[in-house]
């Protein structure tokens, strides 16, 4: 069988394809510390699993309006009104299994061939992947340590071009847990506001910081009516396997993204969005109790990284991500990831599986037990000094 030739332009995420091999050994009886999957390790809690039990004991188990349910999509948009200080409606909303369908759906509606996409590097890889199958230019924008990861604004700026017709922005961002400064944010608001194009404002992990709190770029002058605000339920309530996430956009690309939605998916499932009712509208207590855990494990991985010899690693400001740099070690990056995986059995990814602008770097993930993450570096670190003998 012939696939189009398109099929040879879509990537796929390491994460999952780490993650089979860890569980390969696993088989072979080796025990292996998950430290590569951006999966929260919390229950969703119970009240939300109640209200998803209860919504099948009451028959929500039909098709649902392709965009949501009216009632779920008022709740979304009154709760992103209030987070982000800005006033959007329920048509403004629309319903999705998950947060990827928001950027496929968004950029099939809006990209041509030739399009450039500005997007950060090292940033989530379906980014580029969709805009090399939809046969747009992937302009990658390299996000710099030493400014938390974010933006050098005069590289964004000489990147926009005549041609530049999405600007993507996630923050707090995975790999690297940065968040864009408000400032920054400010100045980027300035270089787009008068520009044709729309920004597709990725806040998957909005909930999930731990000092200042991220801001939103739709919350500057003229940016509200030209940005896709992407959120879900994933990972601020654990929700991974429930697929639900939405997109806040203009009436006219959220017509767009429902007829797509229509012909690929029908409509989300109904029971989860009552689960989702129930998570907005229900007790916070998980989502801050995770959080604290996730800044105690934070602490406690980015000091150990910093004592291994040729470790150097920021602290995250936001998301479960830790993004060391280990160009101290004097070994690549994906060598370094494979060899802790075999021999320590510590899973994790190497920077290059967000972009090139990942060279240099490893991702882990906190989303593990306090004592997991300890034992693993402690066999980082075990490994490291046979490294030096």
């Amino acid at each position: 069988m012939q696939l189009a030739e398109k099929m040879s332009r879509i990537g796929t995420e390491s994460a999952f394809e780490v993650l089979a091999k860890a569980r390969a050994l696993e088989k072979q009886g080796k025990k292996i510390i998950h430290l590569e999957i951006g999966e929260p390790d919390f229950p969703t809690p119970a009240h939300i699993v109640e209200a998803g039990k209860r919504a099948l004991d009451e028959g929500w188990t039909k098709y649902g309006p392709t965009p949501g349910f009216p009632e779920f999509r008022e709740m979304i948009a009154a709760y992103v009104s209030r987070t982000r200080a800005i006033k959007v409606e329920a048509d403004n909303v629309c319903v999705v299994p998950g947060g990827k369908p928001i950027m496929f759906f968004s950029m099939v509606a809006l990209l041509e061939p030739g399009d450039e996409v500005v997007y950060p590097d090292p940033g989530f890889p379906i980014y580029e992947s969709i805009i090399r199958f939809l046969g747009a230019k992937p302009v990658p924008m390299p996000l710099i340590e030493s400014r938390g990861f974010s933006f050098d604004l005069n590289v964004l700026r000489d990147g926009l071009s005549k041609k530049t017709k999405m600007v993507i922005l996630n923050s707090p961002a995975n790999p690297t847990g940065g968040v864009i400064p408000k400032d920054d944010l400010a100045r980027i608001a300035e270089m787009l506001r008068d520009r044709d194009l729309i920004v597709l404002s990725d806040e998957i992990y909005s909930r999930i910081f731990y000092e200042s709190e991220p801001s939103s770029i739709t919350g500057f002058e003229g940016m509200l009516e030209k940005t896709i605000i992407l959120d879900g339920f994933s990972k601020t309530y654990s929700m991974t396997g429930w697929r639900l996430g939405y997109g806040v956009m203009p009436h006219s690309l959220a017509d767009a993204v429902n007829q797509l939605m229509v012909n690929c998916n029908s409509c989300t499932a109904s029971f989860t969005q009552r689960a989702g009712m129930a998570a907005l509208e229900g007790p916070q207590d998980s989502v801050t109790a995770m959080v604290a855990e996730f800044r105690r494990r934070r602490d406690a991985m980015v000091k150990g990284f910093n004592e291994i010899p040729g470790w150097r690693c920021a602290l995250p400001a936001g998301a479960f991500y830790a993004f060391p740099n280990i160009t101290g070690t004097g070994m690549p990056a994906k060598e370094l990831a494979n060899l802790l995986l075999s021999e320590a059995g510590v899973a994790c990814l190497w920077g290059t599986a967000f972009g090139q602008y990942g060279d240099g770097y490893l991702r882990f993930s906190y989303a593990n037990s306090l004592p997991n993450i300890l034992e693993a570096i402690e066999r980082i670190r075990n490994i490291s000094a046979r490294w030096k003998k």
